[in-house]
C-alpha cells in the first residue's frame, strides 16, 4: 500500500486513486514515471505500443494518459484521436523529443492537453498531470494550487515563490528543487533523491550539482532570514519550516 508523502495528495472526486496510462516504447521512461506516479498513490499502467495502450485504456479507464509522441506502431495523434473516442475526458500530457513549434500545436490542436519534452524532470511531468487532473475537475486537492511551509508560499500554477511577502525570482532548475522540499516539509532528501526527481531522467549528473543548486537556492531563500533548508550531513537536505 503507498504512502503519501506530499502535503496534500491529489485523488479523484470519489476518493479513489487516480488512474494514470504511461504509454512510451522506451522501458526506462515507463520504469521511472510509473516509480514516480505509483509514489503519490496513484494507479498505474504502462504500455510500449499504441495498439496494447488502446486495449489497456478500455479496461483500465485512466483519469489521465502520458503519451510519448513516437511510437513503432501508431502516431502518437493517432492514438490520442482513438482515446479521445473511448474516454471523451481524459488528460493527455504529450511527451516529445520534438521541440519544434508546430509540432507541440499540433499535438494540442489534435486534443493533447499538454506537453513535456524529453529529456524530462520527473517533478515537472507530475506537476503538469497535477495541474491538467485539477483543470479538468477530475482531481482533488484541498490546498489548491499553493505549497506552503511557514511564511514561504509556491502557486504551483503562476510560478511565483514568495517569503515574509517578498517575491523570489528562481530559475526553472531552483524552481523545481524547492517544489521537491516544500512537497516534503521535514524529511530528509538524499541527494541520489533529489538528483532522480529534479533532473532529466537520463541526466545522469553528479551530486555536487545537487550542493550548488541547493547554496543557490539558500541564498535566495534564507538570505536574512530564518534558514529553512537546512543539510543532514552525510544524509542529505531537509526543509523545515520552523528553526532546527
Amino acid at each position: 500500500m503507498h504512502t503519501h508523502r506530499t502535503p496534500s495528495p491529489l485523488h479523484s472526486a470519489d476518493g479513489s486513486p487516480l488512474r494514470v496510462l504511461v504509454i512510451d516504447d522506451e522501458p526506462d521512461v515507463t520504469e521511472v514515471l510509473s516509480g514516480a506516479l505509483g509514489g503519490e498513490g496513484w494507479e498505474v499502467r504502462s504500455a510500449a505500443d499504441g495498439a496494447s495502450a488502446l486495449a489497456a485504456a478500455g479496461t483500465f479507464r485512466p483519469h489521465a494518459v502520458v503519451l510519448d509522441w513516437m511510437l513503432p506502431d501508431i502516431d502518437g495523434l493517432q492514438v490520442l484521436h482513438l482515446l479521445r473516442k473511448e474516454l471523451k475526458t481524459v488528460c493527455v500530457l504529450f511527451l516529445t523529443a520534438r521541440d519544434a513549434v508546430e509540432d507541440r500545436i499540433a499535438g494540442i490542436t489534435a486534443g493533447g492537453d499538454d506537453y513535456v519534452t524529453k529529456p524530462f524532470s520527473l517533478e515537472e511531468v507530475l506537476a503538469r498531470l497535477r495541474g491538467l487532473l485539477r483543470r479538468a475537475g477530475m482531481a482533488h486537492e484541498p490546498d489548491g494550487d499553493q505549497l506552503v511551509a511557514g511564511d514561504l508560499v509556491m502557486d504551483e500554477e503562476a510560478r511565483e515563490v514568495v517569503r515574509g511577502g517578498e517575491l523570489i525570482e528562481l530559475s526553472r532548475t531552483e524552481f523545481e528543487l524547492l517544489r521537491f522540499l516544500m512537497r516534503n516539509p521535514r524529511r530528509v532528501l538524499s541527494k541520489a533523491q533529489i538528483l532522480d526527481r529534479v533532473w532529466s531522467y537520463d541526466f545522469g549528473g553528479r551530486a555536487h550539482v545537487v550542493e550548488l543548486y541547493i547554496s543557490y537556492l539558500r541564498k535566495k531563500i534564507d538570505a536574512g532570514r530564518t534558514p529553512m533548508i537546512h543539510t543532514v550531513r552525510g544524509v542529505g537536505y531537509v526543509l523545515k519550516p520552523e528553526p532546527a
